[in-house]
């Protein structure tokens, strides 16, 4: 009886009762079945009951999930803590009992488990995402997607392996100003590019501190052994448990946070798969609290076909954490002017103008001015709008693709080659030395030796 679920047997009852007349209302049997599943409930598990989760997912997942007909029955977290508070949070917010889980092993012995929110520490992402596919279970997976290259293989594969759908949270491929500017630069419009400047500066001596909560962290209330996974053993540390994303191996800091959403939008808008190298500078120049990761950094990114290294362009990435508003810029740059994600204009600005072509003897170059609300609405208010309104199409993508079964916006391919960028960029910080990437092996490299942490 167990194995005969409630969803299958309301399911089987209801293929049983229409299995007289489904002939004569000129439907096939798996054409009939696959409106079944439309109207049979989704339920999902929340893997990871913490702040992106709490604040983000949960949120644009309840905008959406009474119209989808989804619903959240379960969780998992290896911390009392929040396990019992995400249990409380979730009961409140559904109208109903939640199944708190120990761990993922527990979640998915329940059996009844269509689909899971990942939203754990950096360096779990692709290894949880396995776990899921492998138990059957379509995924909305949290960037960054893997920090190893161990790892990013490892989760390609099993996921190509299998028919799950598997969205990775780069959001701003649901972002309709991003669609309008791939397929302004896609279309040729823009011209070649010749730069990318990305930047993302925040100023809280408390980013990605969790003080208060490390104060309550035991050991005794955790699985530390099942938390650090396939890193190496460290002895129990609340802050690496807790602000992990300020410690490698657990985080890459910055690139693995910020860059890998906006190094996503190069790969889309380009059809470039990975850097053709990158190299990297900073420091630990402010909060000098223990970390590991740095609170100021500066890469720098090679683009281009391999074949042709005469042509690409750069793309340089700045992030500090001691000055700043925290509005992300993506621009791009051609010779003809500039496409502004902050913005959300393309404009003649810095394009080749009439003078300075005529002494040259070549005709001027300029972009039109193009509101991107004008070919595309409704468009965001700017490159990073809050998460909200991002987030909650990429959430609904997912869901819409799981009624559907085609792809997502940001299907795994997105986080595998994201994550060659992070790791690039993280072996360049890690070692000084320009690191590069080797398509035959698809390891990345440094000094002409594998990147290994």
């Amino acid at each position: 009886m167990k194995k005969n679920n409630r969803r299958n047997f309301i399911k089987n009852s209801v293929k049983a009762a229409a299995g007289t007349y489904i002939a004569t209302m000129g439907f096939s049997a798996k054409s009939y079945a696959n409106i079944i599943g439309a109207n049979d409930r989704v339920r999902l598990g929340v893997i990871g009951f913490a702040d992106r989760f709490r604040q983000s997912h949960l949120p644009c997942f309840m905008q959406h999930y009474k119209a989808q007909n989804f619903d959240i029955v379960a969780l998992s977290d290896i911390w009392k803590l929040r396990r019992e508070e995400g249990q409380q949070h979730l009961k409140e917010k559904m109208g109903h009992d939640i199944t708190a889980c120990k761990n993922n092993d527990e979640l998915y012995a329940l059996k009844d488990i269509d689909g899971v929110f990942i939203a754990t520490s950096d360096f779990q992402h692709a290894l949880h995402a396995v776990e899921a596919v492998k138990a059957k279970c379509d995924v909305y997976c949290e960037k960054p997607f893997a920090e190893t290259m161990d790892d990013n293989r490892v989760a390609f594969k099993a996921i190509k392996a299998s028919d799950r759908i598997v969205q990775i949270g780069s959001q701003r491929r649901s972002g309709t100003n991003y669609a309008a500017a791939a397929d302004f630069i896609q279309s040729g419009k823009f011209g070649a590019i010749t730069m990318v400047e990305l930047s993302w500066n925040v100023n809280q001596p408390g980013r990605w501190r969790r003080p208060d909560l490390v104060a309550k962290c035991k050991e005794a209330d955790l699985d530390w052994k099942r938390f650090l996974m396939n890193r190496p053993f460290e002895t129990f540390d609340p802050r690496k448990y807790l602000e992990y994303r300020l410690f490698w191996p657990y985080s890459s800091g910055m690139p693995g946070q910020w860059m890998s959403h906006q190094i996503d939008t190069v790969h889309w808008f380009t059809g470039l798969q990975h850097p053709r190298s990158v190299t990297a500078n900073g420091g630990i120049y402010q909060w000098k609290d223990g970390r590991r990761n740095w609170d100021t950094t500066t890469a720098v990114f090679d683009y281009g076909p391999k074949e042709d290294p005469t042509t690409g362009f750069q793309v340089v990435f700045m992030s500090r954490m001691h000055n700043g508003d925290e509005n992300p810029a993506e621009i791009y740059y051609s010779n003809g002017g500039e496409l502004n994600l902050i913005t959300n204009k393309i404009s003649p600005k810095g394009g080749l103008r009439e003078g300075m072509a005529k002494a040259m003897n070549m005709k001027a170059n300029l972009l039109p001015e193009i509101n991107l609300s004008a070919i595309a609405a409704p468009v965001a208010a700017g490159a990073n709008t809050g998460g909200d309104y991002l987030t909650s199409m990429h959430v609904l993508n997912w869901m819409e693709c799981i009624r559907s079964r085609k792809q997502p916006n940001a299907p795994v391919e997105a986080g595998y080659y994201h994550s060659i960028a992070n790791i690039m960029t993280n072996a360049a910080v890690r070692t000084g030395y320009k690191a590069t990437f080797d398509e035959a092996t698809q390891e990345v490299m440094v000094d002409g030796k594998v990147f290994k942490y």
